[in-house]
């Protein structure tokens, strides 16, 4: 919360001493629209939705979170209209970013290519089980990212969100990381990278 697109590139480009770049995909960093939220006593912040609290055990914030998926879908099909195939785009973020590219693939994009969500997770009742509920067919697959050491979003947070997607039907992983707080590492970074790789693949031209 309070970060900016730039922020999280600039960020990572620190961790990894390099951009993160890949020959054949285009990586976008949005940005929260600023609003009023509540556990900064209201003050503007650059969040993807507001939050009652910062805990995994009150209601969700639906109607900011909802206007936002609204957003985040205008964004998705505009890259579409650029060409570019519902099966070969990703979500993902960190921290609430994570919990927004979650509502937002379980929720209203099922064919995208696959989620991750890194030091994130969901309310107990998170509209997105509900969702869930009453799915059939596949489920983009879920990388999760949390540190054991997170003061923030507890570790057990993350790891019980896994649990309940998992239940649900959803091709999960969780890569725990020992002494890690509410912060990115190299490791995590490198991680996900391989695992955008494989979703993502060069595809290679097809010769009759």
């Amino acid at each position: 919360a309070g970060d900016t697109g730039q922020g999280a590139r600039a960020w990572i480009k620190q961790i990894l001493n390099q951009d993160m770049a890949f020959q054949h995909i285009k990586v976008i960093y949005p940005t929260a629209p600023a609003r009023p939220y509540t556990p900064m006593k209201g003050a503007l912040s650059t969040v993807w939705f507001d939050r009652y609290k910062i805990s995994n055990d009150c209601p969700e914030h639906t109607e900011t979170i909802d206007s936002m998926c609204h957003g985040l879908t205008d964004l998705i099909n505009d890259e579409i209209k650029s060409g570019i195939t519902k099966n070969r785009i990703l979500v993902g973020g960190f921290s609430m970013g994570g919990g927004m590219a979650m509502h937002l693939a379980y929720r209203f994009h099922r064919d995208v290519a696959g989620v991750f969500a890194l030091s994130s997770f969901l309310n107990k009742e998170s509209a997105v089980y509900q969702a869930l509920k009453r799915n059939e067919g596949d489920l983009p697959e879920l990388f999760q990212c949390h540190g054991t050491a997170d003061e923030l979003i507890l570790y057990s947070w993350g790891e019980e969100t896994n649990k309940m997607l998992k239940s649900l039907g959803v091709p999960t992983s969780l890569h725990t990381f020992p002494n890690l707080n509410h912060e990115l590492s190299k490791t995590e970074i490198e991680e996900l990278k391989t695992w955008i790789i494989k979703k993502l693949p060069i595809e290679v031209a097809k010769t009759n």
